[in-house]
């Protein structure tokens, strides 16, 4: 499988190549060349094939030859190494937890998947040291630092904006030292991604050193994310019903990657794109119109994305029509009051605690859902973070008390290590001097 640039300005690179360089020489997102079918005997027998060895009759042909079968078995063994259980809300809803994971988010999947493939990728191939550079809204962070911790020859440089995310996601990926960095940036989610996607074209750094990006940017960080929606379609609790995912949406490389497990042939029936106010593609969604704008603050800061990188995907696994788009993908947007409505609701109905993210995911199902009640549908929303990771907007809520995890009981007591930037000229200034 070879990668072109969604700038159609660069040479196609195969997978590891892909992973390696993050972003194509012209700033494009590199995009598979073709998109492969999955055979109906697959589809059919689902319900018969491991976690495990879904993954590899996904993965493999994006892949191809670039990693071995036995080595890529053990990659996938090592990502999918704990549970995705789906928990019934109501009696057409359901929620599928992604946050078992070791940083309690679904970011974990991909981020551990890249980094199996970089750190494979060093082996065969000794170069100079790899610096990752990625920006974070919340959870990418966190994971990509737990990803990466000690793997030899990589080195990590988060970019956070200040002030906007949790104190959980803060902590977990400004405390582990060794070869992760982070910085913490003046402005928004936004400001952070250009900053990264600048440093990729700079040839003052990329003459210096090698760069790559962790986040869904990057082919293995998205394309691992096909994951969920196969799990989810093989425990689905009603399978004799037409299955509807909704997904909290933030830079769309989440939802993205379920629009490929469609076009592979997993038979799900419709696909909502819940965000909250950063409503740039709900708005494309009625509008047909296209337009980004500065990222605001919200309760669900890891979908504050005001112009999400992988919508150019989105448009291309359509062909940019716009009527194939909608029969596939309805897009909704809710206020902060809306989220925390929903939290509530949720928590009366069945007692389960969601987190805002979440809440917003359900929102979605449930509006889809409504509008949509003369058709026979079940309907799963994707719960991407553990609900501790925002216990402010929690606790004070739905008036309770959560217990920490026991991922984060060696997290939350260790000290802060970030060093404050705020332009792309001292982002370049810390690359170059270190």
């Amino acid at each position: 499988m070879n990668y072109s640039s969604l700038n159609f300005n660069s040479s196609s690179v195969g997978f590891l190549e892909a992973v390696r360089k993050g972003l194509a020489p012209d700033r494009g997102l590199y995009y598979p060349e073709s998109i492969p079918k999955l055979s109906k005997e697959f589809i059919d027998n689902i319900e018969h094939y491991s976690n495990h060895e879904i993954a590899f009759e996904v993965i493999q042909p994006f892949v191809g030859k670039d990693i071995p079968e036995d080595r890529l078995r053990m990659i996938l063994e090592e990502t999918l190494n704990f549970e995705f259980p789906i928990v019934p809300i109501n009696t057409s809803i359901a929620t599928l937890e992604l946050f078992q994971g070791p940083t309690l988010a679904f970011k974990d999947v991909g981020a551990r998947f890249m980094a199996r493939c970089l750190a494979y990728a060093h082996e065969i191939k000794e170069q100079k040291k790899l610096t990752i550079l990625v920006a974070t809204s919340g959870d990418t962070g966190g994971a990509v630092a737990d990803g990466f911790y000690k793997v030899k020859g990589i080195e990590v440089v988060i970019l956070f904006p200040k002030g906007k995310v949790s104190e959980v996601q803060e902590k977990q990926l400004t405390t582990l030292g060794e070869n992760i960095t982070a910085l913490e940036v003046e402005g928004t989610f936004d400001d952070c991604q250009n900053m990264v996607k600048s440093a990729f074209i700079d040839p003052e750094l990329t003459n210096e050193m090698n760069l790559t990006s962790a986040n869904s940017i990057n082919v293995a960080r998205w394309l691992a994310q096909m994951f969920y929606y196969f799990i989810a379609y093989k425990n689905r609790p009603k399978p004799s019903i037409k299955l509807v995912i909704s997904v909290p949406s933030g830079n769309f490389g989440n939802l993205c990657a379920g629009l490929v497990a469609h076009k592979m042939g997993l038979p799900i029936e419709h696909f909502i794109a819940s965000t909250n106010i950063n409503d740039s593609v709900p708005n494309y969604l009625k509008t047909g119109d296209y337009e980004p704008k500065k990222s605001i603050s919200t309760i669900s800061n890891a979908m504050d994305v005001g112009d999400p990188s992988n919508f150019i995907r989105i448009q291309k696994l359509f062909n940019n029509d716009f009527y194939k788009l909608k029969k596939v993908v309805s897009g909704y947007a809710f206020t902060d009051i809306e989220t925390k409505k929903a939290l509530k609701e949720i928590y009366a109905d069945c007692n389960y605690v969601a987190d805002p993210h979440g809440a917003v995911s359900y929102l979605g199902l449930k509006a889809y859902l409504e509008e949509n009640e003369e058709n026979s549908l079940y309907g799963i929303f994707f719960e991407t973070a553990h609900p501790i990771k925002f216990a402010p907007t929690v606790e004070s809520t739905l008036k309770i008390k959560l217990d920490p995890p026991a991922q984060l009981l060696g997290v939350l007591n260790k000290p802060k290590l970030s060093i404050p930037i705020s332009d792309y000229k001292s982002l370049k200034k810390f690359l170059l001097e270190r």
